[in-house]
């Protein structure tokens, strides 16, 4: 590709995003330029602290429990006081608990923060996604996705060999410069985010649009069996840095190994995402999810053959594959199921089925590594990833063709008074009844505000 093709194609990929989306990307990356505690917590207790394996994914499981506990809750605060009241509770309380567990020396006292830290750190997401949605229009949104997932990586790319280098000479100053940096991201979200959430409409008679409620996004079966298919997924993503770092550890590699080969998956997402991107946006989605379901399942099924960084870093690459093509795909399938005023709701629980995967995959790969072998996780890596995939299959072979138009209204968005400058009115996807409004389409369909399937 020609300098100038390539200026293009960059140029393409970012504009027609509104301001406020660039203020939220600029939050994000600054959060995940200070990452230290869950990618470090494993090696932290293990060589640092001398506890076993099974106590590190105890640890690590108890901060995915705090993150269960959250998600729901924090889905439901975003609904009612507001995405950007969220995010500045959910970030306040991440930088003190994480400042707080880098002086805990008691095991007890270790469990009870990272729980607590568990908590604080996800709240924020539902409110995220839920703002994302609201600012960006529906043909935008899965680009407006893979640029803040570029975000991520981004800061990660620089934070985890970083921080990898600072966990030699000092694990607590790891765990103070994530409390600075979360910190500085609420600062930004003070200052420049307004409040987006809608206003609820109203019908003909002038009532306001009834609440929905956890048990209207429970009911929503096919939402539901994508948010099973996510937890497959992200069960196969988390053992990246919980059973990895542990491996690694066990066969003789240090912190800094680690840090150099997981930085491979943020540097080849900060490299790869925005052309991918460019690709899959007009590929059908549930196809880019079954290729990345298999690409997940057997990149981690790779790891049972590596015995080099090199190795190691390869099929890091697999996986991060995996990772480029399903965040976007999934993000922008999961907005398009949810109606405009039960975004937090339904976003909670898509990152409900995250945490469980936080909380499960820590107590499955101490105890198959304790007693089996790491060998074995990686093979049920592969296992999973099969079934992950073969569940797409039957959700696309279901999804009915008459299923996939919405139309499209402009939201009126209220501005919060306390916030410099105003949200401009973006166009989203009208409020439905959930599980027909924003719907997936079937093959060869074309949902509206997407583009068409190859």
């Amino acid at each position: 590709m020609s300098a100038t093709a390539m200026r293009r194609a960059v140029r393409e990929s970012v504009s027609g995003l509104p301001r406020e989306f660039w203020w939220l990307w600029t939050s994000t990356l600054v959060n995940r330029l200070g990452g230290f505690v869950a990618t470090f917590m494993a090696l932290y207790l293990t060589l640092e602290r001398g506890y076993s394996a099974t106590f590190a994914g105890l640890v690590a499981a108890l901060h995915g429990l705090g993150s269960v506990v959250s998600s729901l809750g924090a889905g439901v605060m975003t609904d009612r006081l507001g995405r950007r009241p969220t995010m500045l509770i959910a970030q306040l309380s991440t930088a003190v608990s994480v400042a707080v567990l880098g002086f805990m020396t008691h095991p007890a006292a270790i469990a009870a923060v990272a729980f607590v830290v568990g908590m604080a750190s996800n709240a924020s997401r539902p409110a995220v996604q839920a703002m994302m949605a609201d600012i960006v229009r529906p043909e935008d949104r899965v680009r407006a996705f893979a640029l803040n997932y570029w975000a991520i990586n981004l800061g990660f790319a620089f934070s985890s060999m970083g921080a990898g280098f600072i966990a030699e000479y000092s694990y607590r100053a790891g765990f103070v410069g994530e409390a600075v940096m979360t910190l500085i991201c609420a600062v930004l979200v003070f200052v420049k985010l307004p409040e987006s959430r809608p206003e609820r409409a109203k019908d003909a008679n002038g009532a306001v649009e009834p609440e929905i409620g956890l048990g209207t996004v429970l009911r929503d079966g096919r939402f539901m069996s994508v948010v099973g298919l996510s937890f497959l997924i992200a069960l196969i993503f988390q053992q990246g840095y919980v059973a990895l770092p542990v491996a690694m550890g066990a066969d003789g590699f240090s912190s800094s190994d680690f840090g150099v080969a997981i930085a491979v998956n943020g540097i080849l997402i900060v490299a790869l995402q925005i052309p991918v991107t460019r690709y899959i946006e007009h590929r059908d989605p549930q196809r880019l999810l079954i290729i990345s379901s298999l690409l997940a399942g057997y990149g981690f099924g790779l790891t049972a053959f590596a015995g080099s960084i090199g190795v190691y870093a390869l099929t890091v690459c697999v996986w991060t594959l995996a990772e480029i093509v399903n965040s976007p795909t999934q993000m922008g399938l999961v907005v398009r199921l949810s109606p405009t005023h039960g975004r937090g709701r339904y976003q909670g629980m898509y990152t409900m089925s995250w945490s469980v995967a936080a909380l499960a995959a820590p107590l499955i790969a101490g105890q198959v590594i304790d007693r089996y072998g790491a060998e074995w996780l990686w093979g049920g890596c592969a296992v999973v990833g099969s079934a992950a995939a073969l569940g797409y299959w039957l959700l696309m072979r279901a999804l009915p063709a008459d299923d996939a138009a919405a139309d499209a209204v402009v939201e009126v968005l209220k501005p919060d008074a306390g916030a410099a400058g105003a949200v401009d009115a973006p166009v989203a996807s009208a409020a439905q009844a959930p599980g027909t409004a924003n719907a997936p389409a079937a093959p060869g369909a074309e949902p509206a505000g997407a583009p068409a399937a190859p």
